[in-house]
């Protein structure tokens, strides 16, 4: 295990040092483990002609999925993943940036929006997404939050039965398995799950300055998966012993051998097989080593494709908007609102502030002592989550949400932007090399570290629609970022929030001081005033990368939805969706601890629909 995390962490190293070699080097980490571990997972390439239950994607849901069903040993499931298993190159959580220069990684970009993006490369977003058994999972900065009270209580006032906050708790507590010995006896943990959570072993004196700042400003040092959202917290990370712990690691390799699960990766999936009479999803068709494949479900096809694949694959089969469907010459199976309702949490990264306390960057990442305690403890700087130390949830001073809701989140970076020499994290954010000379270049060798606010409850609105009928295409993915005057309102007063917090006692006696340049195309405005963070926005404002609703939950009576309650396709038999796309409003949080809390509560619908439940919930 040693030789491996040895050979692994090297690996990181060169990639920083070769980037664009990136991929050659995972399939070298890939080759590894499986010639000297033997520890993949087996490849299903013989396919039974039915299955019970066809599961579309081996994302966070689609995993817990798969776990769950194949839990009754008497039903067959089938599992189905474009991509490939995952390796040690993306262990570890601080070079989370790196992993999304590989394969694992979609590498989707939007369309050019009018209010973000547009001094990105190219004028557009970057869209990284997971692909591969754990899905984002694989590539994601691991941080764990589950969002407000308020978000699930409002999808249950809406219709949506069992989705409140109290019904859906005890789904979080049931995959979770928490590693934080404080938090040990608390109602809104879990101790037993399979997905550990934790804090990393490293604390910097600028972690101490944040949480101090917190107080002195009024708010609480809390757990924010507890009882409040609101306040200053350490990251809560899905971190196992200092390396990521995805889902593919959680809930799949723990039951690789289980007889009625067969698992299939390069799997692509081209369509799903419906009867336009009889309006049920009997199969799905799908592409393996250049040859396709039409298989069947007895009981259940599940769509856990995510939010881009799943309409788009919904649309190739003929669900969605009837008039666009038309357009491209699709049979109209089923009307609905398909790849409407798009949102995200939004961000601005460049947020740089110089500091007189020593700071994580790429130089410090070739640091032999980190490495060797890293390799043999799993401790240091190597263990924090996609360099991401502690946030706080606030609220803004002009939201209209209620005063214990928070709307925004200022995320504490143990390095910055200008700290990112071998480029990894501006090729993720898209950010140019021209920026990042203009305003970095002299602050190489200075200690630096970053503040982003994130937009919580975006009130815009984005779609997912077909580009073509050939699902090989990626769909087009509008985001429509800010396009809400709410939202851009929201993000300038989270800027000033972060710069009120720069200047608190705590950071300012750790000598604490804002780089204050102009950004790139703003110069001509007055620094800091509204119209110059409105043009910060617009050129450089981009993704968190949590996007949601494109096929969202609601009663048939809501002439928005997609699904029901139970995830089940209006007007279609056979046929659930599974994933980010269903949440009707994306709560307040990191998605990837939602989207699981999802399948776990789908995994038991599904069992209560075919009165399979074996063993009653523990809450």
């Amino acid at each position: 295990m040693v030789k491996m995390k040895f050979f692994g962490v090297l690996l990181l190293c060169l990639c920083y040092l070769q980037a664009t070699r990136c991929q050659l080097l995972v399939d070298l980490a890939r080759d590894f483990e499986t010639t000297l571990l033997n520890n993949r997972i087996p490849d299903t390439t013989r396919f039974l002609p039915e299955y019970d239950f066809i599961i579309v994607g081996a994302g966070s849901a689609g995993c817990v999925m798969a776990n769950r069903l194949s839990e009754i040993t008497s039903v067959s499931v089938l599992l189905l993943e474009a991509g490939d298993q995952e390796t040690f190159i993306s262990d570890v959580p601080l070079t989370a940036a790196l992993t999304q220069m590989t394969r694992y990684n979609w590498g989707y970009k939007a369309e050019p929006t009018e209010n973000a993006c547009q001094g990105l490369k190219g004028g557009v977003c970057n869209w990284p997404k997971g692909r591969g058994v754990g899905g984002t999972s694989l590539i994601n900065f691991m941080l764990y939050t589950r969002g407000h009270r308020r978000d699930y209580d409002e999808w249950a006032a809406a219709n949506n039965s069992g989705w409140s906050y109290d019904e859906v708790l005890p789904y979080f507590r049931k995959s979770e398995r928490i590693g934080i010995p404080e938090l040990y006896k608390s109602p809104y943990h879990g101790r037993n799950g399979p997905l550990d959570v934790q804090y990393t072993d490293y604390r910097s004196q600028l972690l101490k300055a944040f949480l101090k700042s917190g107080r002195d400003m009024g708010y609480d040092i809390t757990d924010p998966n507890g009882e409040h959202l609101m306040g200053f917290a350490r990251s809560q990370a899905t971190i196992r012993n200092g390396r990521r712990c995805s889902t593919g690691k959680a809930f799949i390799q723990p039951i690789v051998r289980r007889k009625n699960l067969h698992i299939s990766m390069k799997s692509w999936v081209t369509r799903l097989i419906i009867d336009p009479v009889t309006k049920t999803a009997t199969g799905v068709e799908f592409v393996k080593q250049r040859q396709r494949f039409v298989v069947r479900a007895r009981k259940e096809v599940i769509l856990s494709a995510g939010t881009i694949a799943s309409p788009q694959l919904l649309m190739l089969s003929g669900v969605g908007p009837a008039d666009h469907l038309k357009e491209h010459n699709i049979t109209v199976v089923q009307d609905l609102p398909v790849g409407f309702n798009l949102q995200d949490h939004i961000t601005l990264n460049g947020l740089v502030f110089v500091v007189n306390d020593s700071t994580v960057n790429d130089a410090r990442l070739l640091n032999p002592s980190d490495i060797f305690r890293y390799i043999f403890a799993g401790q240091g700087p190597y263990t924090i989550p996609g360099g991401a130390e502690a946030f706080a949830f606030v609220r803004t001073p002009s939201s209209s949400f209620a005063k214990d809701y928070t709307d925004m989140e200022l995320v504490l970076g143990a390095g910055s932007l200008s700290g990112d020499r071998f480029g990894t994290m501006r090729n993720l954010l898209g950010i140019t090399d021209e920026f990042y000379d203009t305003m970095f270049g002299d602050l190489q060798d200075k200690e630096t570290f970053g503040l982003v606010p994130v937009l919580l409850r975006p009130k815009s609105r984005g779609r997912i629609s077909l580009r073509s009928r050939n699902p090989f295409h990626w769909p087009r993915m509008e985001p429509n970022f800010m396009q809400h005057p709410d939202d851009v309102r929201a993000m300038i007063e989270g800027i000033e929030m972060i710069l009120q917090l720069a200047r608190s006692k705590p950071m300012v006696k750790m000598g604490t001081r804002f780089h204050d340049r102009p950004f790139p195309g703003c110069e001509h405005l007055k620094f800091a005033s509204e119209e110059y963070w409105r043009c910060c926005l617009r050129r450089y404002g981009s993704s968190l990368q949590h996007q949601s609703g494109t096929c969202k939950m609601g009663p048939a009576a809501d002439e928005t939805s997609v699904v029901d309650a139970q995830l089940r396709v209006h007007g279609i038999r056979g046929l659930r969706v599974v994933d980010a796309s269903v949440l009707p409003n994306v709560p307040a949080g990191h998605t990837n601890a939602i989207v699981i809390m999802v399948a776990e509560k789908a995994s038991d619908m599904v069992k209560d629909a075919w009165r399979m439940r074996t063993t009653p919930l523990n809450s």
